[in-house]
């Protein structure tokens, strides 16, 4: 049986999650790419190096996340987050990837139980300086559906 979810669900499966697919528009057609989130504050911590996303979203900021824990056809969850693109920089633009690292870190321990280099490496990139365009969606609605059978 399908049934929707409350949003208590809908935030404990962003929460334990870090890969979603990202909606938004770009010259008038829909485009949907993997993207790696941290949620947290309700809102969704994101960064990106320039290009196509990056300046669709600055033109047309209505932007959609796409999370799913899918077991099997029937034994599954997924959510769409609905919300607007806000983007940052200088300090609050460190502070955000900063807990974005430490965030995923954490989900990927607890989650897959790995460590991850590449955190100290994209935390080396911080320090340098060297800052992806960090933004955030600033969420308006999450709705949900599961199936358990």
């Amino acid at each position: 049986m399908i049934r929707n979810l409350d949003k208590a669900d809908c935030k404990l499966l962003l929460n334990q999650n870090y890969i979603g697919h990202l909606g938004y528009i770009y010259k008038n057609r829909p485009y949907v790419i993997p993207i790696t989130y941290f949620y947290k504050d309700d809102r969704i911590i994101c960064y990106s190096g320039e290009g196509h996303k990056i300046d669709a979203m600055r033109k047309h900021a209505p932007i959609t996340l796409e999370v799913s824990n899918i077991t099997s056809v029937n034994h599954w969850q997924s959510i769409a987050v609905h919300g607007r693109y806000e983007e940052f920089e200088g300090s609050e633009a460190k502070a955000l990837l900063h807990d974005f690292s430490l965030g995923i870190k954490d989900i990927i321990l607890n989650k897959e139980h790995r460590d991850l280099n590449f955190i100290s490496e994209f935390s080396a990139k911080i320090a340098k300086n060297d800052i992806p365009i960090v933004f955030i969606i600033n969420i308006e609605e999450i709705t949900g559906k599961m199936r358990r059978k």
